[in-house]
């Protein structure tokens, strides 16, 4: 199943993707997050019958508009730690943006005044479906409602004024998201996906989700020890070698 949240006249709608028919069906809510705060949200979504829209035409938001936290992970592909003459990390490399740093996935993206040096990053996301604390690897899996797209825009030069990225990584409206969530039960048994990364027409990144150092369930379970993990929250498991800095 794949899910998105539109922008509509009267505001964000949560909507389930019907590629055969071309269509998006409203499902009742007001985004994917609220959904995925129902405890029926399955049943829920994958039942609806609300109003469609013309795939061609739908405007889409942030999958999770105002998720409670977003978390990336940096340094999480072997072959570009190996190639930058790196130790492969004991632990994720951690770091946080905000809900105002998100884009719709088709967004344009207004280049800041401030920085010279701004870099892209596709990287998979995971998205959260049931609160989790403390979790195994295991309930970690368990957790996870979905997996999307995340392109970490990176203002190099502000990232790298200090050992802590924050600054460099959680500019406003930087971060396009979606557009689409897609279930586990289309994806098998854990991801195993192509991603590529092309501007202007030229690929840039080409890569796959089995080079990463820890896998979804693996970066879950660890976050969870720290903080409980809500559905909506969003998780960017981190880019491979190919951006531009």
């Amino acid at each position: 199943m794949k899910l998105a949240t539109i922008r509509t006249v009267i505001g964000h709608a949560a909507v389930r993707i019907d590629e055969v028919g071309g269509t998006a069906s409203e499902i009742g809510v007001d985004d994917v997050g609220a959904l995925l705060a129902r405890a029926d949200w399955v049943e829920l979504a994958s039942t609806a019958r609300g109003r469609r829209h013309d795939l061609a035409g739908v405007d889409y938001a942030p999958v999770v508009p105002s998720p409670s936290k977003v978390i990336c992970v940096g340094l999480n592909y072997r072959r570009h730690i190996t190639e930058m003459g790196l130790e492969l990390p004991e632990y994720p490399t951690l770091f946080a943006k905000f809900a105002n740093s998100l884009l719709g996935a088709h967004d344009d993206i207004v280049l800041p005044a401030v920085s010279d040096s701004v870099d892209w990053e596709a990287e998979l996301g995971l998205v959260i479906g049931s609160s989790i604390r403390r979790g195994s690897v295991g309930a970690a899996a368990a957790a996870i409602a979905g997996y999307t797209v995340v392109n970490d825009i990176s203002m190099r030069d502000w990232q790298w004024r200090t050992p802590e990225w924050l600054q460099g990584k959680a500019f406003e409206a930087s971060t396009p998201v979606g557009p689409w969530l897609v279930t586990p039960d289309e994806l098998g048994d854990g991801p195993d996906l192509d991603l590529r990364c092309e501007v202007d027409g030229q690929v840039r990144q080409s890569f796959h989700t089995s080079d990463m150092v820890f896998g979804p369930a693996e970066l879950i379970a660890y976050i969870s020890q720290f903080t409980t993990l809500v559905p909506g929250d969003l998780i960017s498991t981190g880019t491979p070698g190919g951006a531009s800095a």
